[in-house]
């Protein structure tokens, strides 16, 4: 494999070459070599079926360099930063090999990572085992806490998260739900992994608020990812009379899912699905049968939040990064761009590298805004955990647009101050 450096000029452009190995390093000038330069692992799904959270990592990795320029000001000196990003490649074991690469072999100051549990809990397993500080976002909060050993009284050590919760996702869910007349059955469509045993949990998941909230639901069980017959699945929810089907499949799984649905003739009123319908390139991949689908929305250039570090409104980011890619905005945009925003406002309040205790001191201590809204953990759920808004969304397709769909805000009753796009509609 080839190893691509990016490094930072003294004009202020990223320059990239290419070695042996499996990192990308996003740095300083060789000029401040000779200065102990601030290391920021990065373990990231650039290749698997989670890529597509990765797809705006080289956008935003240089928008933050751009930004820190010849580095972080810290109580007189500047010291470079240096961004070590690894390629999990989708993969929990893959993840966890290259975060100890990066703690052993590299000694980072700081491991950012995002992305699903699956990239996540080994990560932050690796960085609370070598008492390393880990800063992470992008995975459900109970999946990322309770499934590594966390309970409401007992947290971590070394290892911080924000994002929301199982709550915020069902509450969105039930929100959109409530805006279209439907029988209340719903099929139930959860893989056997960290997010989909959360999700499905009879007693802290989606079963027991469904129930009580008067739904009725068709489980056929969990299945095993990168599956590829869904029929009965399909068949139970046939059976059922399922008008509502909800899960949190991978984006491959759910493309499968929704073609083999289609083909068997099930047409249900309402889909939502977690995690596989997030970005238009997943959307896109399904083609015209996507439109309104629907699913949960972390972050919008609607969102009315600002970057900490660059200053930029969400609008402005999402508009700088399709005219420097052409393609359209994701909204991981927002949450990588807060880990560095985050991660850079907690190695200056560190006062510089080399200090894990001091580091992880200012990361418990963090009370920041960022493009995706506060960050603090001083207001729970659990001692490691912050949350950040939520609200839910359908894709439509658009009539000659500059894209072929578009995500539209359709529930805000748990996030009001992110405004509405549309209202809910039944699938054709």
């Amino acid at each position: 494999m080839t190893k691509t450096i990016y490094r930072l000029d003294r004009r202020g452009f990223l320059k990239a070459g290419a070695a042996a190995g499996a990192t990308a390093a996003f740095g300083s000038a060789p000029a401040y070599a000779q200065q102990r330069a601030i290391k920021i692992g990065y373990v990231s799904p650039q290749t698997g079926a989670l890529a597509g959270m990765a797809e705006a990592d080289d956008f935003t990795l240089q928008t933050v360099m751009n930004q820190i320029g010849d580095g972080l000001s810290i109580d007189g000196r500047t010291y470079p930063v240096e961004i070590l990003v690894r390629d999990s490649q989708s993969n929990p074991n893959r993840a966890s090999e290259v975060a100890n690469e990066l703690i052993l072999a590299d000694e980072v100051d700081l491991m950012v990572v995002a992305s699903t549990p699956e990239n996540v809990n080994p990560v932050a397993d690796a960085c609370e085992i070598n008492e390393v500080p880990c800063l992470s976002t992008m995975a459900p909060w109970q999946a990322y806490y309770f499934t590594r050993g966390g309970t409401p009284d007992r947290g971590f050590d070394w290892t911080y998260h924000y994002f929301w919760g199982s709550e915020d996702l069902i509450a969105v869910f039930q929100n959109m739900w409530s805006q279209i007349d439907t029988n209340k059955q719903v099929g139930l469509l959860f893989p056997n992994d960290a997010d989909g045993n959360a999700l499905a949990d009879a007693e802290a998941g989606f079963p027991p608020a469904l129930s009580a909230a008067g739904y009725s639901m068709t489980d056929p069980g969990r299945y095993q990812n990168l599956s590829d017959d869904y029929t009965a699945f399909i068949s139970a929810f046939r059976r059922d009379g399922c008008e509502i089907v909800t899960g949190a499949p991978l984006p491959p799984d759910f493309t499968t899912f929704w073609t083999q649905a289609k083909q068997q003739g099930f047409n249900p009123k309402i889909v939502s699905i977690a995690k596989a319908t997030l970005y238009p390139v997943n959307v896109e991949t399904i083609g015209p049968t996507a439109h309104n689908l629907s699913s949960e929305v972390w972050w919008t250039p609607t969102h009315p939040f600002t970057s900490s570090l660059t200053g930029q409104s969400g609008q402005e980011l999402a508009a700088a990064y399709t005219e420097a890619t052409g393609r359209q905005w994701t909204q991981p945009i927002g949450f990588i761009h807060s880990l560095f925003e985050v991660a850079a406002d907690i190695m200056t309040r560190a006062g510089g590298p080399g200090d894990y205790e001091a580091t992880r001191d200012a990361m418990a201590a963090t009370n920041i805004e960022t493009l995706v809204g506060p960050v603090s953990w001083g207001n729970g759920p659990v001692k490691n955990v912050t949350k950040t808004p939520l609200v839910g969304g359908q894709w439509r397709q658009t009539d000659g647009g500059e894209f072929p769909f578009e995500l539209v805000v359709v529930s805000n009753e748990t996030a009001p101050e992110v405004p509405l796009g549309g209202e809910m509609e039944a699938l054709a």
